[in-house]
């Protein structure tokens, strides 16, 4: 079996973003180097200064290097029947991936990662980066942070891998497949989507998302460390899958998939402990009430808490902040005008004095913090394609689904974004995907609202 170990150096740290700058591929036979390439390559847009600083590469270098389609014939060939292999091995596979889907190219190899077979042959060490590894293990890196040195360190680290593998008592480097034939696993994509694992009857057993489908599948299927793990692994007998292009998209629709279906071994994990939340309601009238309660399937709370008092504590401030009345929060119960009224400190919503219209500003400025920064609202995304937007559309403040237009999406193109929305089931869980998931990528998603 031969070996292409390979590392490349690029623009930032997401393929999806970033470019290739440098190549390096050095082919093994197991034995010994028997072939190599390397290149610097123009990526074809500007370095950010700090991954000039990192690697050495600056725009004049790459200036009159060749594209990534001038090389990407050479790279094809020199890693043809062979197992690609890196340290780190996600982040060079996907981004030379990334690559060749420019360019029209499904690029597919087996891999191995050399900090996963690290960590089982060598364990205990301080850290598995490779600059720390090798320091530890006495291998030296000529060049580090450019693509041939630290291909060439990666080579030594995996010699002694090979070697270390000789005497463990199974071969790590005969990936389990289960009973997923060689085609299944090669035909998986190497992008963000859902996936869905079946038992030899046909049940679904499992569904996950990945941002790398492709590998995250082979990580199940390798997985011994639990005994979990081990058994779903073993009952693993047909996979399918649903490309999204967008993260956002497929973790709402592994969210909905695994609602529905609720496949055993995603019942098994471990649910959230968040039992209590807090809830508002519009009474005969007109006034909102705010209640902490149980959780139920019925109602979407605002926000969650694993305990009841803790609930209980923050409406109390929240109450005091906005001068709400208690007995209309549910934290008075006594029948007659609430005691903060008798001294001031309520308008007199309990007793009809303070209008309705009025007093509701003050709630929903209450909630406004547990709520969407908007009412309505569009999030934009790459979609499966690099010509297609993936879409998700909130609606008077809830959830109401997700589409795909086969174009680039402008303010102008408001009125048709709705006809491109599959709807789907507003729910708690599917809020918080959202509002999580923009506070953690807000710079990097677009957002149009209507």
């Amino acid at each position: 079996m031969n070996y292409a170990i390979i590392d490349v150096e690029t623009t930032g740290s997401s393929p999806f973003n970033g470019k290739i700058t440098e190549i390096a591929v050095y082919i093994h036979n197991g034995v010994e180097i028997i072939d190599y390439f390397s290149s610097l390559v123009n990526p074809e847009c500007n370095i950010p200064w700090n991954i000039i600083q990192l690697t050495g590469i600056t725009n004049e270098m790459v200036a009159t290097a060749p594209k990534f389609y001038e090389i990407a014939k050479k790279v094809v060939e020199i890693t043809a029947n062979t197992t690609f292999v890196a340290h780190n091995a996600s982040f060079d596979y996907s981004f030379i991936r990334e690559e060749f889907k420019r360019l029209g190219y499904d690029f597919k190899r087996k891999t191995l990662c050399t900090v996963s077979l690290s960590r089982k042959l060598i364990p205990g060490l301080r850290s598995y980066s490779l600059g720390n590894i090798c320091q530890d293990l006495n291998i030296s890196i000529e060049g580090r942070h450019r693509a041939s040195g630290d291909a060439l360190a990666t080579v030594k680290l995996f010699e002694l891998i090979l070697r270390q593998n000789v005497t463990a008592d199974h071969d790590l480097f005969s990936s389990r497949k289960g009973h997923l034939s060689e085609e299944t696993i090669a035909s998986l994509p190497g992008s963000c989507g859902v996936y869905y694992f079946y038992d030899s009857n046909g049940d679904l057993i499992y569904i996950g998302k990945s941002k790398n489908v492709h590998q995250r599948i082979i990580s199940h299927l390798n997985n011994r460390l639990t005994k979990k793990a081990m058994e779903m692994s073993e009952k693993i007998a047909s996979v399918s899958h649903e490309e999204t292009g967008s993260e956002l998209i497929a973790l709402l629709l592994e969210s909905e998939e695994i609602k529905k279906n609720r496949p055993f071994f995603n019942r098994q994990q471990k649910r959230s402990a968040n039992n209590f939340g807090v809830f508002y309601f519009e009474d005969q009238c007109g006034y909102l009430r705010l209640q902490v309660r149980k959780t139920d399937d019925d109602s979407i709370p605002l926000t969650t808490f694993n305990f009841y008092q803790e609930g209980v504590d923050l409406l109390h401030a929240q109450a005091e902040k906005y001068s709400l009345c208690k007995k209309l929060c549910h934290l008075d119960d006594q029948l007659s005008p609430c005691f903060n009224s008798r001294i001031g400190g309520c308008s007199g919503a309990c007793e009809g004095k303070e209008e309705p219209e009025m007093y509701n500003l003050r709630v929903l400025e209450a909630i406004r913090p547990w709520q969407f920064h908007s009412q309505n609202f569009f999030i934009l995304e790459k979609g499966k394609s690099h010509n297609e937007t993936a879409i998700v559309k909130v609606a008077q403040g809830k959830y109401f689904g997700y589409g795909f237009s086969a174009s680039v999406i402008t303010q102008m193109d408001l009125d048709n974004l709705h006809d491109c929305i599959c709807k789907k089931n507003d729910n708690w869980d599917a809020r918080m995907i959202i509002k999580s998931y923009l506070r953690r990528n807000h710079r990097q998603i677009k957002i149009l609202e209507f």
